[in-house]
């Protein structure tokens, strides 16, 4: 979910990451058949901690919390978010409570980005199979059940949000530049990334003052709209082939992305701005650009940054060049836990329908769950921040389709490497014509 939720940067895990571990949180559904009875089945009263990452709302787990612990007395969910930023700060910490068998939630957040990391650690997690959480193979898509399962085969974690990709827009920002405002005439713009070029330059046209609006943030959310598109027309691939080998410097789909950002770099049209960080979330509130890749989690980040005084300034568009999936998260029990059986009710709970539905309504987290994306209260949920926008048909057709890219186990790490030489080529410390070597080299240190 993914906020920094879902990114950030990781050049602590690089050093740890082979002898340490993830990131703790804790959910549940409706109790598994096999687990204890909902609401009281533990001799005394349990707590079960669950401990996810990011801004804003982050999972959107405040009702879902307020709702379990209001009915289950005798099982109480103490939710934790420390964090808005995953890699650099909750994965290296994770890891370490990991490696050093105590300190760790029951129930931890996993961003997509680390779950190649974590299925290579199988002695950490527990097999959620034993609590009857196997039989909820229907309720998710093929690619979301089978990033769950360790490299032993077992059931580890089971699916929160899934980032289905549209684009974000500040359409007072478009109308005062004289481009349409309304979001089915914004879509019709961009159906590539070169009308999308074109829709930036009449926009910095109108805007060529140094204290105007840029049109993009920086190149970060842009590359990573990208590279979820080029993957699936690669090998749905990206930084490592299928037998964990680094790919970066020879994938169609990352040079392409690459190159694309550079493009809109070099045409002066970002802000310059890492995401994530104090000057982009002051940028946010202040209108300091016009369009950013859009992750459904994306939309509750904006939000949250943008305040109440940008309500109805922000919509929702299309994304050029078709669908993608940046981000989304899991769930996952670690073997710390003392009441593994309670924190599998809870994770069953948060991962369930019911779970999905509140996260979706609170944080636009939008659902993995199946059953939840086809409940009335997300495909017909509208947004009153986003202009009345629909997102939940929006990010319901973006979903759809979606295949599975291999993320391999030092995908965090490559990835938080290479973008930070994106932001300095953006921002000026990286010349364009070192760039791409640079970002080479980056990924092939963190990648060890």
């Amino acid at each position: 979910m993914l906020n920094s939720k879902r990114h950030g940067t990781l050049a602590a895990v690089v050093v740890m990451t082979a002898a340490a571990l993830a990131v703790t949180s804790c959910s549940s559904n409706e109790p598994a058949k096999n687990t204890a009875a909902s609401g009281g089945s533990a001799s005394e009263p349990v707590t079960i901690t669950v401990q996810t990452f990011g801004g804003g709302a982050n999972f959107g787990y405040k009702k879902a919390v307020e709702t379990w612990n209001a009915s289950h007395p005798n099982i109480q969910i103490k939710h934790e978010n420390p964090t808005d930023r995953f890699e650099d700060v909750f994965l290296p910490q994770l890891l370490q409570r990991l490696q050093a068998g105590s300190g760790a939630a029951d129930v931890v957040g996993i961003d997509e980005g680390a779950m190649g990391l974590m299925k290579a650690r199988p002695q950490f997690f527990a097999d959620l199979a034993e609590y009857g959480l196997d039989k909820r193979k229907s309720d998710f898509p093929a690619a979301k059940w089978e990033n769950g399962i360790n490299k032993d085969g077992k059931l580890f974690a089971l699916g929160t949000d899934i980032g289905g990709m549209a684009m974000c827009y500040r359409k007072d920002l478009f109308e005062k530049a004289g481009l349409p405002g309304e979001r089915d005439e914004v879509t019709k713009l961009w159906p590539d990334w070169t009308t999308f070029m074109e829709v930036g330059k009449k926009f910095q046209a109108a805007n060529p003052g140094k204290s105007d609006p840029k049109f993009l943030d920086g190149p970060n959310t842009l590359y990573n709209v990208l590279l979820s598109q080029e993957a699936p027309k690669n090998g749905n691939v990206n930084y490592f082939d299928k037998n964990n080998q680094l790919i970066l410097e020879s994938n169609p789909a990352v040079k392409t992305a690459f190159e694309t950002v550079k493009t809109f770099s070099q045409a002066g049209m970002t802000a310059k701005l890492a995401s994530f960080t104090p000057p982009w979330n002051a940028a946010l509130k202040k209108g300091g650009f016009a369009v950013m890749g859009c992750p459904a989690w994306m939309v509750g980040v904006i939000k949250d940054n943008s305040g109440p005084g940008n309500a109805g300034k922000w919509d929702v568009a299309g994304v050029p060049g078709g669908a993608g999936n940046w981000g989304g998260s899991y769930l996952a029990i670690t073997k710390q836990s003392k009441h593994p059986k309670e924190a599998a009710e809870v994770l069953n709970y948060l991962t369930g329908k019911e779970g999905h539905v509140m996260a979706f309504q609170e944080a636009n987290a939008f659902p993995s769950s199946i059953p939840a994306q086809e409940d009335p209260a997300v495909k017909d949920l509208k947004s009153d921040y986003f202009n009345n926008a629909p997102t939940g048909q929006i990010f319901g057709e973006s979903v759809k389709g979606l295949l599975p890219v291999f993320l391999g186990e030092k995908h965090a790490q490559v990835k938080t490497s290479v973008e930070k030489v994106l932001e300095g080529m953006d921002q000026g410390s990286i010349p364009y014509d070192q760039a791409w070597q640079k970002f080479v080299e980056a990924g092939v240190k963190a990648a060890g």
